[in-house]
């Protein structure tokens, strides 16, 4: 398989380019600095010898390894985001390699004393001897998804290379502003061609997942009256203190810090406010249809409730459904999933199916008709500094790439 210096090399050569996206941008990509990564992609998809090389007007990559074989087997795809998240910053990414990793605190950065440490990063201790790549503590890493772009160009090479390994088309994605939840909005499930993908950004080594939140936003609005407070009673309406009341009446401990599993959540992630007006922004998640919905309803009756007390339409909630969970689409073709765990059983992983408490592209583009589980890209604690990959974990998702190929040769429809 690859070697750890050739996936190293190509995994810093992609985190090291900016590729933020950016939420409040009505373009695709949301932010133009994108573009630098996606044409570096396209080149480098040329430069192993990929067919069929398209970039459009939006940055979405498609290419193609074409059948070595003469029977007719499924055609499936691999795909990958190139963008990192907004919540926190990825520009000058200065990853560091710990080779033969001790088991102990990795100092991130001395002079402001970052630690990651296994006694608060438990995760750390399944990987004592590998090499990890981590941040310098000051910005996040990239793995989500650089890691599954470079396990996916690394395993299509590889294939290239081998010509004796057998497999049929191919065809992989690579897409932009997964991060704010746009990275399927205008992918060409036509023009991919697929009969079924697999995404490569889940985490830790193992990972198959087929199920993912139904997830919504919810903008809660509360107006307030100011006044004079010298002259204030009985006249002011202070919307912040409303607005507390809202906050207090969800249940304290449907929160992201208090569930697992499938336990859905209210995520309360930004506050804006004054007398006159304040606005709550909360992001609503359940696996289970039902309690997603209840979810919602729960937060409409709340503000009708504080009207209803304050004798005025003060609250007002609007909330958007953002996806849903994929499990409906990819259960009526479970020998997808079959075919990816017994490539990880094969080459000596354990699958760890489970959840997504997140989502990805996949459970967009499974409702849009490309069903897409999602399988590990390797990483670990996302979207901040303490973000980490061993790289053992990505030449592994290497392999299982080239596995699953290898065994959809032998699917029989």
């Amino acid at each position: 398989m690859i070697s750890k210096k050739h996936i190293i090399d190509r995994f810093i050569s992609y985190v090291t380019i900016d590729t933020e996206s950016d939420p409040n941008s009505t373009t695709t990509p949301s932010t133009k600095k994108q573009w630098n990564l996606a044409h570096k992609l396209v080149e480098e998809l040329k430069a192993i010898g990929m067919e069929d090389i398209t970039i459009d007007q939006n940055a979405y990559i498609m290419a193609t390894l074409p059948s070595n074989i003469d029977q007719v087997v499924p055609t499936i795809g691999f795909i990958s985001h190139f963008d990192t998240t907004p919540d926190f910053t990825g520009a000058n990414v200065n990853p560091q390699i710990i080779e033969t990793y001790d088991g102990k605190d990795i100092i991130l950065n001395q002079e402001e004393n970052i630690i990651l440490s296994p006694d608060y990063f438990e995760d750390l201790k399944q990987y004592k001897g590998q090499t990890l790549i981590t941040t310098d503590g000051t910005t996040l890493l990239g793995a989500d998804d650089k890691a599954g772009i470079a396990e996916i160009i690394s395993a299509m090479e590889y294939l290239i290379q081998h010509p004796e390994i057998q497999h049929g088309k191919i065809r992989i994605g690579f897409t932009p502003d997964e991060e704010i939840g746009r990275g399927a909005h205008k992918f060409d499930v036509k023009k991919f061609g697929a009969d079924w993908a697999y995404t490569m950004d889940g985490s830790q080594i193992g990972e198959l997942e087929y199920e993912n939140f139904n997830a919504a936003g919810a903008v809660v609005s509360v107006k307030g009256k100011i006044v004079h407070p010298g002259y204030a009673k009985d006249k002011m309406i202070n919307s912040m203190y409303i607005a507390q009341d809202f906050i207090n009446s969800l249940p304290r401990l449907e929160t992201p810090e208090h569930t697992s599993d499938r336990e859905g959540f209210f995520h309360l992630h930004s506050i804006h406010g004054d007398v006159e007006n304040t606005k709550l922004e909360y992001i609503i998640r359940d696996h289970h249809k039902e309690h997603f919905e209840a979810r919602k309803e729960v937060m409409i009756k709340l503000a009708a409730e504080l009207n209803t007390q304050y004798g005025k339409d003060i609250v007002s909630v609007e909330i958007t459904d953002q996806y849903y969970n994929m499990k409906e689409k990819v259960t009526p073709v479970m020998h997808i999933v079959d075919i990816a765990e017994n490539a990880m059983k094969t080459i000596g992983i354990r699958p760890l199916i489970k959840p997504i408490r997140g989502g990805t592209d996949g459970s967009q583009l499974s409702y849009m008709g490309l069903p897409c589980p999602n399988i590990f890209a390797g990483g670990h604690n996302f979207h901040g500094r303490y973000e980490y990959v061993p790289v053992e974990s990505m030449i592994k998702a290497v392999e299982v790439i080239v596995k699953i190929a290898e065994l959809t040769t032998k699917y029989k429809n």
